[in-house]
């Protein structure tokens, strides 16, 4: 996402007649560190403000809300449930920006698609992500629709993350699923072997997992969500758009990703996943992936 902004924005300054000046920040997943991240970007009284993912989005928030700083976020699955706007197609404040939001249910019916017998399914969350339970309770709503057992467990770290990971193995579900949900992505590389080796296919929200070795990713093309927000951008800092009457704006398609590894290890044939998604795309795993 941070390239495809930078891309978009490097490419329209010659068309445009203006030269963009970018600073990067890395909030680390810490909340003092991103705390200090924002308070640095007030003070520099920036043009604009780009935080990627709901964490940074709703620190920054927070921070530029007596200011007239336009933050444009990336990659929030939910704003409006979380707060950051009062409404998709009509922010109301200086906050607007693109979201990743996932269809679960598509998902789910992946799932069906691989094991029509599908029986129990685990549910793998940081309870403290907020951009994880909505997917989360519409997993659950799925589930129950369909007569399929949850088995649900939760982690905010590491350690916590790959002792839920142990459970759901013993627990012998068929298949695992996690939405877009950073705490688990970082630990992906310490968990999905303990899956492939235990038979389990783990059914994920976001491509980044499959790159850390979860069987597939299911969502939006990441560097276009990021060519979008870049054009959001020039849209505001240059043409003076509104963030407060900018809609949020949303990819359509759906991309799936597989990791053709693990695919092998599990013995799935991945094509049988074609028709379900706009794009399907092969990825082995990557392990020294950094987020």
């Amino acid at each position: 996402i941070e390239d495809a902004i930078e891309a978009e924005l490097k490419a329209k300054e010659a068309e445009l007649g203006v030269t963009f000046e970018i600073k990067k920040y890395n909030g680390q997943a810490d909340s003092a560190v991103l705390n200090q991240i924002a308070a640095d970007v007030v003070a520099e009284d920036v043009d604009a403000v780009v935080p990627i993912a709901t964490p940074a989005a709703v620190l920054l928030q927070a921070a530029t809300e007596d200011t007239d700083i336009p933050v444009i976020f990336s990659a929030v699955s939910n704003p409006v449930e979380d707060g950051l706007v009062a409404d998709a197609e009509k922010p109301g404040s200086n906050v607007t920006g693109t979201s990743d939001g996932i269809d679960t249910e598509a998902i789910f019916e992946l799932m069906l698609v691989q094991n029509p017998e599908l029986k129990k399914v685990g549910l793998l969350y940081d309870k403290g992500q907020s951009s994880s339970l909505v997917s989360i309770a519409d997993a659950k709503a799925f589930c129950q629709a369909k007569g399929i057992e949850v088995v649900e467990k939760t982690g905010t770290n590491a350690s916590e993350v790959q002792t839920a990971a142990d459970v759901l193995v013993a627990e012998k579900v068929d298949a695992v699923f996690t939405p877009q949900d950073n705490t688990i992505m970082q630990a992906e590389l310490a968990i999905y072997e303990k899956f492939a080796d235990a038979g389990i296919p783990h059914y994920t929200g976001a491509d980044s997992f499959a790159l850390n070795g979860a069987l597939l990713g299911y969502g939006v093309n990441y560097v276009n969500l990021g060519t979008l927000t870049g054009e959001m951008v020039i849209d505001i800092v240059v043409n003076g758009a509104d963030p407060a009457v900018t809609p949020i704006r949303k990819l359509e398609e759906g991309i799936l990703t597989v990791n053709t590894d693990i695919a092998k290890q599990l013995n799935i044939d991945y094509n049988i996943f074609a028709d379900y998604c706009d794009e399907l795309k092969e990825i082995q795993t990557g392990t020294d992936f950094n987020e």
